[in-house]
This record gives C-alpha cells, structure tokens and sequence, in this order.
C-alpha cells in the first residue's frame, strides 16, 4: 500500500490518494471524522483549531460503503482558505506589500529558527518563505490521520488496535500506574493533555500557561501502543523490510519528532542484558509462545514478536515563538526578528494522535504484505490460516 498527499496549510484542501487496499472493507467516514477531531483537541492548540472543523470527503474509490479496490481518494477542506484567497491563489499575481514582517499578503522573509523555511528556500530557490511554510506546516497532519483512519479499520478487523498518552511535556514528567493499553486510552481521552496521571497533568497545564505567557513553546513525549499484532510481521532478511526500521522512519516524518525509541529504547544502553532481552515461554492451551516482560517493545529482529508494539516518540518545541529568535532577513540579510505565524504553544497532545494514524498505516501496510489478497475476504482467509500454522510450531 501506498499513499500520496497533497495541499496548503491555506489552501482550498487537503488531498491524499491510497493506492493498495483491498476491496470489500466498510469504511466509516464518520470513524475517519472521529479521528480528525480527537487531533484537533489538545490544551495549548492555538486560534486554528477554532477555525477548522475537519470533515472528510471522500472523492473516489468507495462505494455504498465500501472499497472498491481501486484508488481511494479523501479530501479535507481548509475552512480558513477563505480568509487567504487572494494570498493563496494559485493564479493571481505576485502583488504583495511589506518586507518580510510576515503578516497575511506580505512577503515572508523571516526565517524562523527550527522550521523548514530556510533550507527549504536555498533548496528550491523561493525568495517568499510562505511558499515553504505552507507545505511543511503540521496542518499536513489532518490528511494523514485521514489515511491513518482507513488503515486503522482494516486492523480492526484483526482486532489491532493503535493507543497513546502524553509522558511528557516540557520538564514534568508522568508516572502512570501499571494500566492496561485500553485504560490508559480511556484516561487520556479524558484529559486536555492526554495524560493517564492526573497530578502530572495538572502540572503540565500550568507549565503550558506559563510558556505561553512568555511567548515561548513546549515540547514533549508521547507513547504509542499497538495490540494484537501477530508475529510475524516485517523482516529480518533486508534492512528496509524490517518493522521497527520503517516505524521509526515514518514516525520521524511528523513534524518536530526528533527521537524516536522502541522498547526500553535508550535505556538499553545501560542496562545488562539479562535486564533488557525478554524471557520466553510456551503457554501449551493456546499453542503459543509469550513473554512476560516486554523490553524489546513486540519487535525482535526487524519482526514483531506477537507482543504489544511501544514506541516513544520525542517532540521538539514548536519553532513559531511569539517572541521570536534572531534570524536574518534574506533579503537585506540583516539581523532581525524571525517572522511570526499563528501557532500552538503545545501541541505534543495532538501530534500523539496523529503518530497513532502513522503508526497505524505501517501495521496496515506490513499486513498487506504478510496476508496479501485482492479483497478483505482472501485477506482474512489467509491471515487465519495463518494463524493455523504458527499453532503448530
């Protein structure tokens, strides 16, 4: 499976086209709007989210509810487009005003320390920064929890299902007791930062105001936890075939993720071995081997292992300050003020939703690969008799 995006943070939409799934999975649109709005909830989301009411299209590939096996096509209007037509046009003229402040119709010389916009102006020779920020916004985001939707109902139906909470922001820390994956879901959903540990949370609360205040920004860890997973999955045999490689590869695609850790991760580094490697055993009933610790987080070998899949993943601050840094200005090149755009002082919250769509789409696609089929029925078959077989090794 595969999958292209496309579109502006201020453009009419976003589009993705997804080419791979197979035919005869019911999708629910409304499980896909579900999923977009849990990414636009989060404390510390700034005056975006109030514009925005994400609801997907979806343009090809369905029918009567179901897939077709042909390319699937979602769309997501950009309700704020109306508010930067003639800034976004893709016709008009280059007829703007300013030198660089940044604000709405001016050209954005500024670049903002930490974000896309220098490089991505030397590297496609563009003298307004705008036509960089515009795609390298977090705004892509809305999209790919869209696609990451429709990944998640086909796991769904091999009962795999994709978690995470907030462990992190800035400096506090949460400590969660020993929950289960779904209770730390139910706990983070109820909370403004996604945090399954009530006094961390309201720390975190007041540590975002504070940073706020200031005009500075937070980031932060969050969790992901995939149940259900067979073993089975990815590869031992080539490098880019191997599972955790291509999670942390795409999880280091969202915006502002700088690490990524599965398992224990960085701790491993200082611990024995007979600290880190999970001990196996056979549970003869139900014909399979378990483990009862964990440190490899389900992923041995480039292979998941049949045990819950952790993955951690470290955001940076976000590079939009509202008291900005000492950049340049490309076209004077003095010293200034980088330029400043409407932003979040936090949004780790809502980049841990959007890591479960990613994470979601590289199970699905490594589902693809071991199940194969042209239809969700052979898929099925071939996943039980799957199953079938490993019972009897």
């Amino acid at each position: 499976m595969r999958y292209l995006s496309a579109g502006e943070s201020h453009g009419p939409c976003l589009v993705a086209v997804i080419e791979g799934l197979p035919s005869n999975l019911n999708l629910d649109r409304e499980k896909i709007n579900y999923q977009l709005a849990r990414r636009q909830k989060g404390y510390g989301r700034g005056g975006r989210m109030k514009i925005e009411k994400d609801q997907v299209e979806v343009l090809s590939g369905l029918r009567f509810g179901k897939t077709l096996g042909s390319p699937l096509t979602l769309s997501i209007t950009n309700r704020d487009y109306e508010n930067w037509k003639e800034v976004m046009d893709p016709y008009s003229p280059e007829e703007f005003v300013g030198e660089g402040s940044g604000s709405q119709g001016e050209i954005l010389t500024r670049p903002r320390p930490g974000h896309a916009d220098l490089a991505g102006a030397l590297k496609y020779h563009q003298k307004d920064l705008r036509n960089v920020l515009e795609r390298a916004s977090a705004r892509e985001t809305a999209i790919r929890v869209a696609v990451g939707s429709t990944a998640r109902q086909m796991l769904a139906v091999f009962n795999v299902e994709v978690y995470s909470h907030v462990v992190e922001i800035g400096s506090i820390q949460s400590n969660p007791r020993e929950l289960s994956p779904e209770e730390l879901q139910r706990l983070a959903e109820e909370s403004p930062v996604r945090c399954a540990d009530s006094q961390a949370e309201t720390a975190m609360i007041q540590e975002i105001d504070r940073v706020k205040a200031e005009g500075d920004s937070l980031g932060g860890v969050f969790e992901i936890l995939v149940t259900g997973v067979p073993p089975g999955l990815g590869s031992h045999v080539h490098w880019d075939r191997k599972l955790d490689g291509r999670l942390a590869g795409a999880l280091m695609s969202l915006q502002a993720i700088k690490g990524v850790e599965i398992g224990l991760g960085f701790e491993t580094a200082s611990l024995r071995g007979s600290r880190v490697h999970d001990q196996i055993y056979y549970d003869g009933s139900n014909h399979k081997y378990y483990r009862k610790t964990n440190g490899a987080g389900g992923i041995e070998g480039g292979i998941s292992n049949g045990e819950t899949i952790r993955i951690r993943c470290a955001m940076k601050p976000i590079p939009t300050l509202y008291t900005p840094l000492t950049s340049v200005d490309m076209m004077t090149k003095k010293s200034l003020e980088a330029g400043v755009e409407r932003s979040d002082a936090c949004a780790v919250p809502a980049a841990s939703v959007a890591g479960e769509a990613i994470a979601a789409w590289e199970i699905a696609c490594v589902f693809r690969e071991k199940f194969g089929g042209d239809s969700m029925e052979e898929m099925v078959t071939n996943y039980h008799n799957y199953l079938e077989a490993i019972a009897r090794r």
